[in-house]
């Protein structure tokens, strides 16, 4: 039970991480592309 929620927490900190990247490069790129 705790290596499966480990393992599901683990991908759920990865999912956040990539989800806040996303986040902060898109209002860039579009900053980026509006100019």
């Amino acid at each position: 039970m705790y290596g499966v929620f480990g393992g599901y927490t683990r991908w759920a900190v990865v999912f956040l991480i990539i989800f806040v990247l996303f986040f902060l490069f898109v209002p860039a790129a579009a900053g980026a592309a509006a100019y």
